[in-house]
């Protein structure tokens, strides 16, 4: 299963590397990509994306599901 996030403030590599560390550890997220482009992450795994927005939101990330 994969998750995109829609990450609209995510803006440079340092933004990438603390979203990773955020959401890599979590129960049920086996990897993050990135498209900074897009600005959006795609997570692999059953992680639920309620659990994966509250996580970045807390950081400072506002997200939201895409497609």
């Amino acid at each position: 299963m994969t998750t995109t996030l829609s990450i609209p403030d995510m803006s440079c590599g340092h933004c990438r590397a603390s979203i990773e560390a955020a959401l890599a550890p979590l129960p049920g997220v086996a990897a993050v990509r990135f498209d900074a482009t897009a600005r959006t992450a795609t997570v692999e795994g059953d992680a639920p994306a309620a659990l994966l927005i509250q996580t970045l939101d807390a950081i400072g990330f506002p997200a939201a599901t895409q497609g």
